[in-house]
């Protein structure tokens, strides 16, 4: 069974940095997209990063472009999310996601979920 566990969220003032790490297990993920999403309170679940298993391709969302990176260590099975000059606006739950297809990530339909793991940025 395929499980993804989030960790490394937390709080932090504007400006600040956090890493996310996912650990993926059940399966082997050699073929697979990664990505991270995250759901504000009161809005939708939105898309934020994603990453092919073998690193070759990676995909940001706008909002975050240029301050996120997304990576991954295939020996530890774990993606990372590093978030540089965090904004309030990216206080949200951050989701861990994943599936063979790398479209599905980034719209959100994907199989493979985390529990999630919770980032607020204050002002």
């Amino acid at each position: 069974q395929v499980q993804l566990v989030e960790s490394g969220g937390g709080s932090v003032q504007a400006g600040g940095s956090l890493r996310l790490s996912c650990l993926a297990s059940g399966r082997t993920f050699r073929s697979y997209a990664m990505g991270w999403l995250r759901q504000a309170p009161g809005k939708q679940r939105e898309f934020v990063a994603a990453i092919s298993w073998g690193a070759s391709s990676t995909y940001y969302a706008d909002s975050v472009k240029g301050r996120f990176t997304i990576s991954i260590d295939n020996a530890k099975n774990t993606v990372y999310l590093r978030m540089n000059s965090l904004k309030p606006e990216d206080t949200a739950v951050y989701y861990c996601a994943a599936d063979v297809r790398f479209s599905t990530v980034v719209d959100g339909t994907c199989d493979y979920w985390g529990q999630g793991t919770q980032v607020t940025v204050s002002s």
